[in-house]
């Protein structure tokens, strides 16, 4: 794809574009696009003001919960130990967490059947409204200075552990 690089870029025209195709980045690329729209490029002079650990990824924060569960000696260490990687590094890797290899393999199945779907499957989820329980969007930017990461995201929000398993898209159940 060929950098697209307008001397008078209008961006909310251009997110509003994007936007309004409801197709995701994938969509973008399923499509046939030769440009990459500018809100996602990072300009060269920004790669390079950042420091050489970023550029380099140095290993992430990770966070062993063992000893954790409801009552655990080791909450409070772990507690500081997230807050810390999330003040520092935005992210961290979970190690121990009692989630069995077989939902996790199977979460990350279901979230590959969806984001394979036809443009045309996805497009009724898609939307910008966080306050959407089960919604398909892209990631970023909010204002006009930011670089949108060039992703797709499935989001399902469960609060008090719960979701209405209705609103969670069918290729995405475990009967699939």
């Amino acid at each position: 794809m060929v950098v697209s690089a307008p001397t008078d870029y209008d961006w909310a025209k251009e997110v509003k574009e994007f936007e309004d195709t409801r197709a995701g980045v994938k969509g973008l690329v399923d499509s046939g696009a030769t440009k990459i729209p500018k809100f996602f490029v990072h300009p060269p002079e920004k790669l390079h003001d950042q420091p050489v650990a970023v550029r380099a990824m140095p290993e992430m924060p990770e966070i062993d919960f063992t000893g954790v569960e409801r009552g655990g000696m080791r909450r409070r260490e772990v507690v500081e130990q997230i807050g810390r990687a999330a003040r520092e590094w935005g992210f961290f890797r979970m190690v121990n967490h009692g989630v069995p290899v077989s939902t996790l393999d199977a979460m990350l199945a279901a979230t590959k059947r969806f984001h394979e779907q036809p443009t045309e499957a996805k497009k009724e989820l898609y939307s910008g409204d966080a306050t959407q329980k089960v919604r398909f969007t892209r990631s970023g930017p909010t204002r006009c200075t930011d670089v949108a990461c060039w992703r797709d995201i499935l989001t399902c929000v469960h609060t008090d552990d719960t979701l209405d398993p209705e609103l969670i898209p069918q290729v995405c159940s475990y009967a699939e």
